[in-house]
């Protein structure tokens, strides 16, 4: 059986000598493991389109439950995180949570849509890192079936609260005086708009506001913090530009 269909590589793997074996993220059918056959031999005509970070048309052959990559054009490269190796590395995180949020013949196309969106940002320098990163963590979450509450506090039901702070366990948001506190992140007014746009504006918008860098580093640390204790894990691609940013 032959499908064609766009996918988003989201990671590959050496394979045999010259082979590669891809996982991508496609609207059809979710999440595919894919052999893509000589994608490491020089002249390969679809070498370019089976790099990770590479969103794809691919014709795709499917024999008992495997899949392997026929021909491939390329529709969208990112170029820009290929130039800066922190931009890709953070790309590789927004790859590696696809992944992890993913399913194989269950699509979801709201969170294909994200990543693109998030790696054409990223790409284009179009806001800063820290402002993708906190806006696809903050959405993925909610994709994930774990937005938080941010519509006022928890306690009081005070809509703009007092000295808000923001718990990373629960995703409820708090006056620093209603108490709850512990591993509660401290917000500002200005961080919590924008936390409060990322979760409501359309896929089109929710990365456009701007922030001061004391604002946007409360709002990236509350989104991480907030997102690894959601999925009760770590990212290694994450370390890695971390490290990095050292």
């Amino acid at each position: 059986m032959f499908i064609t269909t766009k996918a988003l590589v989201l990671r590959e793997v050496k394979y045999k000598e010259a082979d590669k074996l891809l996982t991508v993220l496609t609207a059809r059918d979710g999440k595919l493991t894919v052999r893509a056959r000589g994608a490491m031999r020089r002249g390969c005509r679809y070498a370019a389109a089976a790099q990770a970070l590479v969103y794809s048309e691919m014709t795709l052959f499917g024999n008992r439950g495997r899949w392997s990559l026929n021909e491939a054009e390329t529709v969208e490269q990112f170029l820009g995180l290929r130039e800066d190796v922190e931009r890709f590395a953070l790309g590789s995180y927004f790859g590696e949570v696809l992944e992890a949020l993913s399913d194989e013949d269950s699509p979801d196309p709201a969170l294909l849509q994200l990543g693109l969106n998030c790696l054409y940002a990223l790409s284009r320098g179009l806001y800063p890192p820290e402002q993708v990163k906190a806006g696809f963590e903050l959405r993925a979450a909610a994709i994930a079936g774990f937005r938080p509450d941010v519509d006022g506090c928890a306690v009081c039901g005070r809509e703009e609260p007092e000295n808000p702070v923001f718990g990373v366990l629960d995703g409820c948001l708090r006056c620093f005086s209603c108490g709850g506190t512990a591993l509660a992140v401290p917000l500002c007014p200005a961080s919590l708009r924008a936390m409060r746009h990322i979760l409501d504006a359309s896929p089109r918008q929710f990365l456009h506001f701007t922030l001061d860098q004391e604002a946007l580093g409360r709002l990236g640390t509350a989104s991480e913090r907030f997102f690894l204790a959601q999925l009760d894990r770590g990212f290694g691609t994450l370390d890695y530009w971390k490290q990095l940013q050292s």
